[in-house]
């Protein structure tokens, strides 16, 4: 059987996003009729015995899931998502630690508004300061990400997903 390193767009009745999940839950999903195919990956199937079946790379739930306000979880490597893995002081993507903007030892807390992502070397710079403080002046300000532009920054995401990513 041939091994697929494919994802699938899973999306509520409405067409907006819900989540990425793996080629096989999506197709166990069509097969037990709660979602059907909205588009397949061309010329890619899943074969059993004696049928072959198309790859999911789309899928729509056939009943709405009514889903209460999504949160992105607080997490190193959301915060590395949300950061596209780069330095907020020097972009690089190598040693890349978390740096806390107002230090801990100054009563900074672990917040997606005070976690940043740094290189090694960028974080000994600025040691026990505030960027102002070091003269280091970050790219962007942290945020709390929604839950759909983690959707969009993944990396697995595909062309055809994006219209799909944008209007939810």
């Amino acid at each position: 059987m041939t091994r697929f390193h494919k994802h699938t767009l899973l999306l509520n009745a409405d067409y907006s996003a819900l989540a990425i999940c793996d080629i096989y839950k999506a197709f166990l999903l069509v097969f037990l009729e709660k979602a059907e195919i909205v588009n397949a990956a061309e010329g890619e199937y899943l074969h059993t015995v004696d049928k072959a079946y198309p790859v999911p790379s789309i899928i729509k739930l056939r009943r709405y899931v009514n889903i209460p306000y999504q949160k992105v979880i607080l997490s190193k490597s959301n915060i590395f998502k949300r950061d596209a893995n780069q330095c907020v002081y020097c972009d690089t993507k190598k040693d890349l630690t978390l740096d806390h903007v107002l230090p801990r030892s100054r009563g900074g807390k672990s917040t997606w508004k005070n976690l940043v992502t740094a290189c090694q070397s960028c974080n000994s710079k600025k040691g026990d300061r505030t960027p102002e403080e070091a003269q280091m002046p970050m790219r962007h300000q942290p945020f709390r990400p929604s839950f759909l532009m983690m959707l969009q920054n993944n990396g697995l995401n595909q062309n055809h997903w994006l219209p799909y990513l944008k209007s939810s």
